[in-house]
């Protein structure tokens, strides 16, 4: 029977590079780790590793086992910290990330009350505009906006929220016709782009004559992967941005930004709890999304 030590022992070598590297973080002889990695080929009976005098690379079927022992010992792990904290209540570490925004705005504050109600539980918190895989960046969970796309992940809905296209004053008093009264005039204006969406300049709407596809005439003038950058684009004056209710209704309440054509509805989107596809669902993970969605006050 092949040692789940072994396999702990083969992901650390491939994250740090080098058998040095991997005895480094193990705090253990880089005599001892070979001697794992090679036995662990042979009770295979396969390579599982490539070895040059500078480097390590991972072999087609090694990669494959490589991605196959993160989601075992992910699995391995969660029972047994289910287990321990069934007794013992939630312990250890939850790691998670988020985006700039939404995690200023909500997860930040939800997590100073979850911490403070599981005192021997640690918080790694992340912020970022990118996706982090979450099995290499050894996350528990991620909160994501949006629509979802990837399969391999599971995902619960935190909440709801709508998505508004918002301009200034001053961009709209520079339009000939002093601002924008219909949808085809939303396609002409100049656009400013969320980069990590696949497509978004082009959605189905809702008019009050029934759906609509809407479509922006030119390309974006500027893109980016940040929608705090999109607004501070759009309060700018650079052009129209759509962007979440929860993030631009407080610019529109104050008069820097004017929502466009409201009786025009986009699609709905959704803020997601995503976590590792795996049979054992960590109790602080399952923990912290049932906190999060009742302290948004979401519907069960």
């Amino acid at each position: 029977m092949i040692s789940l030590d072994r396999l702990g022992i083969f992901i650390a070598i491939v994250d740090a590079g080098s058998l040095t590297a991997a005895a480094a973080v193990l705090g253990q002889s880089k005599a001892v780790v070979s001697f794992n990695l090679k036995q662990l080929e042979a009770e295979l009976g396969v390579s599982l590793l490539t070895r040059s005098t500078r480097s390590l690379a991972l072999t087609d079927v090694g990669r494959r086992f490589y991605e196959d022992c993160q989601r075992v010992l992910s699995e391995v792990h969660g029972a047994i910290e289910t287990a321990r904290q069934g007794q013992q209540g939630l312990r250890g570490t939850l790691r998670l990330t988020t985006t700039v925004e939404y995690g200023s705005r909500t997860v930040i504050p939800a997590l100073i009350a979850f911490a403070a109600a599981h005192p021997q539980l640690q918080i790694q918190h992340s912020s970022s505009s990118s996706h982090e895989d979450l099995i290499s960046g050894r996350y528990d969970l991620a909160i994501r906006m949006g629509s979802l796309n990837d399969s391999s992940y599971r995902a619960a809905l935190i909440e709801p929220y709508a998505i508004w296209p918002v301009a200034s004053p001053a961009y709209l008093a520079s339009l000939p016709a002093k601002g924008i009264a219909s949808l085809d005039e939303l396609q002409r204006a100049r656009w400013l782009a969320h980069s990590r969406l696949s497509t978004p300049l082009r959605w189905d709407v809702q008019t009050q004559d029934g759906p609509a596809a809407f479509a922006v005439q030119d390309d974006a003038a500027i893109h980016s992967d940040s929608a705090s950058a999109l607004l501070g684009f759009a309060l700018g004056g650079c052009g129209v941005a759509l962007l979440p209710q929860w993030l631009v209704e407080g610019e529109v309440r104050a008069g820097r930004l004017r929502r466009l054509l409201p009786d025009v509805v986009f699609p709905q989107q959704g803020v997601y709890a995503v976590y590792p596809n795996t049979q054992h669902i960590a109790e602080k993970v399952r923990a912290f999304i049932d906190f999060l969605r009742a302290f948004v006050g979401a519907p069960d």
